[in-house]
């Protein structure tokens, strides 16, 4: 480890100097490991100082170089990945309001993962759905069970009369159940589709979709 005051004059300045001036809280953190170094404080005792682990604080002791302020920027800083871009993400916003099935796709739901593949083919930015969640997650989205729902295929007119009509037989029926009983049934069936209810909806709201299946 290095001695105490091990810094040249202009180096402990051009790092006071940084320290000021920079904007960037990680990189601050790690001009002041090496300030600290230089007063002569150990590891452990900057670790503690600055709140963080010791391997962190060792790190920036052998890399962090005085004389090149580059160093204290790791790679992510440095520019070398893609990170969404506005664009992007209004694409994104935008997509995940459509209906794949009406841009092509034999899916009918988006996921995480599908939206970072088909916002790569458009944009050629690579994000891992896990990147996908965490925006969604900062605009407010939420995953959830989509609500089911005929009413696009209702008769409003219909649906009076079959109610007032039902109403009569139920009222026969607790009245006279040797004359008339009332019975529901439900139906079920097999397909090879998989039918996806999670959708991407604002938090507080409930996207609704389609509730009838289409026969193989």
């Amino acid at each position: 480890m290095p001695a105490k005051n091990y810094l040249k004059p202009e180096q402990k300045e051009k790092l006071q100097k940084a320290l000021k001036e920079e904007e960037n809280s990680e990189i601050r953190e790690r001009i002041l490991v090496l300030l600290l170094l230089n007063d002569g404080k150990t590891q452990a005792e900057i670790a503690n100082f600055l709140g963080c682990g010791t391997k962190k604080v060792s790190y920036w002791c052998v890399h962090g170089d005085a004389e090149n302020l580059e160093t204290l920027k790791d790679k992510r800083m440095k520019g070398n990945h893609i990170k969404a871009t506005e664009e992007y993400i209004q694409i994104l916003l935008k997509t995940i309001e459509k209906n794949p099935e009406e841009m092509g796709y034999e899916f009918g739901r988006w996921t995480a993962n599908r939206l970072a593949t088909y916002l790569e083919k458009e944009t050629g930015i690579t994000l891992s759905s896990s990147q996908i969640r965490r925006i969604l997650s900062r605009k407010k989205y939420v995953y959830l069970w989509a609500k089911s729902s005929l009413e696009e295929k209702w008769d409003i007119e219909k649906r009076k009369a079959f109610k007032k009509k039902l109403k009569e037989y139920l009222r026969i029926t607790q009245k006279n159940p040797e004359h008339l009983q009332v019975w529901f049934w439900d139906e079920s069936g097999f397909s090879l589709r998989v039918i996806r209810r999670k959708n991407w909806c604002l938090k507080g709201t409930r996207r609704k979709v389609i509730g009838d299946r289409r026969k193989c």
